[in-house]
């Protein structure tokens, strides 16, 4: 993610979108990460049928990361992993920017879902 500017991005096909394949997962485990570049926690997230995966999420200043543990997140799970110091990150959780600021807000469904739903 990149901080927002209120900009709007160029129009992308539809079927661009589409092949982005976004999923809910429950967060199993969050720990600080003190070896990225800008502070983060750790995490490993379920995403049922999908299996579990790990994640570097810049989270840290509206977040506690005892209090994500068990949460329903949302993560894209079919984009390249990304090495990030010792962590390799191979799904990205999605957030909102908030207005700004790089403070990030976590995008989360309001219902019970299952690990491994699909968003579309």
């Amino acid at each position: 993610m990149s901080g927002g500017s209120g900009e709007v991005l160029p129009e992308v096909p539809a079927e661009q979108f589409f092949g982005v394949d976004i999923r809910v997962g429950r967060v199993l485990s969050c720990e600080a990460f003190p070896e990225a570049r800008r502070p983060a926690y750790r995490m490993e997230v379920d995403f049922g049928p999908l299996g579990k995966r790990r994640s570097s999420a810049r989270l840290t200043d509206l977040y506690e990361a005892h209090e994500l543990v068990g949460t329903l997140v949302v993560g894209v799970v079919n984009f390249p992993p990304r090495q990030i110091g010792p962590v390799r990150s191979e799904v990205l959780i999605l957030g909102a920017y908030q207005e700004g600021s790089d403070r990030v807000v976590l995008l989360r469904p309001d219902r019970e879902c299952a690990p491994g739903d699909r968003i579309g």
